[in-house]
């Protein structure tokens, strides 16, 4: 297990295991945590929560694309251990994502999780067609963290029940054991191909082809900053931001960027301009 991810008995209690999560997976766990639970205890129906286009186009049930990828699945053994894995994987990714722009930091994993998730829909009626793919995308956007986890710290040590193996083969073997297994996987290699493809223009296009097309956009930066965010910690009696009897949080902040060495990039429009976000 990696320094930086911290379990529950390592915090103080599951309140505080959960506050000390990156925020972007603070979020997602907190909300699939949540969805699980309510289509499984009958608070909403989980045919109101899965993807169905023609209930999106005909009656704008547009929650549908947020609920796609919270909702895990019914309560079973597979299902806690995507939710499991969810948070551990997406926690480790969050820590160090690759750079696009924000220093490899929050922006970086949201731009990252939203090319996931567009992505995913555009691409899932194709390989419906070729394989069988439930309208539930909760475990193909963590298995799309964890593919591009695994690319971007490949030799990092892994380890599924007890035998280690290197990150990079890590998705693979999961994918094998669910076959072996007699479980779904169409949802996992669906989220191997995506995340592929991430990993493809990221990290091998500016290589290669000295093309480079992915770009944290400037909006995400401005409100994440550079580097990993940082909440805004309540005051401390008459502490930061006390003014007479009257306190308020200090703004969230951004941690130093976690890749330095690759700037924010930005496209270069011919051989003889400037270039452009350096």
């Amino acid at each position: 297990m990696p320094a930086n991810v911290q379990q529950i008995d390592d915090t103080g209690g599951p309140q505080a295991w959960f506050q000390s999560l990156p925020l972007v997976t603070r979020y997602w766990f907190g909300g699939a945590l949540l969805t699980t639970c309510a289509g499984n205890f009958g608070f909403v129906s989980p045919m109101k929560l899965i993807y169905i286009w023609d209930n999106i186009w005909d009656n704008f049930e547009i929650w549908r694309f947020l609920t796609a990828f919270l909702y895990v699945g019914k309560f079973d053994f597979n299902t806690l251990m995507a939710l499991y894995m969810l948070q551990s994987f997406s926690n480790r990714y969050e820590t160090e994502p690759y750079n696009t722009g924000a220093g490899g930091g929050t922006a970086d994993y949201v731009f990252a999780m939203m090319f996931g998730m567009i992505m995913i829909f555009v691409s899932f009626p194709f390989i419906n067609m070729l394989l069988p793919t439930p309208p539930m995308f909760a475990r193909t956007l963590m298995f799309f963290v964890l593919y591009t986890w695994s690319k971007r710290h490949p030799t990092a040590p892994a380890s599924i029940w007890g035998i280690q193996m290197k990150a990079i083969h890590l998705p693979f073997a999961y994918v094998a054991l669910s076959v072996l297994m007699g479980g779904l996987y169409s949802d996992l290699l669906h989220g191997i191909t995506v995340g592929h493809l991430f990993y493809f223009l990221v990290d091998v296009v500016p290589i290669v082809y000295g093309k480079d097309f992915l770009h944290t956009p400037q909006f995400l930066i401005d409100q994440l900053g550079v580097g990993a965010y940082v909440s805004p910690a309540a005051p401390a009696g008459g502490g930061v931001g006390a003014v007479g009897n009257n306190t308020w949080q200090a703004p969230g902040r951004a941690n130093a960027p976690s890749d330095p060495a690759r700037p924010a990039r930005g496209h270069s429009w011919g051989s003889g301009g400037q270039r452009l976000g350096s």
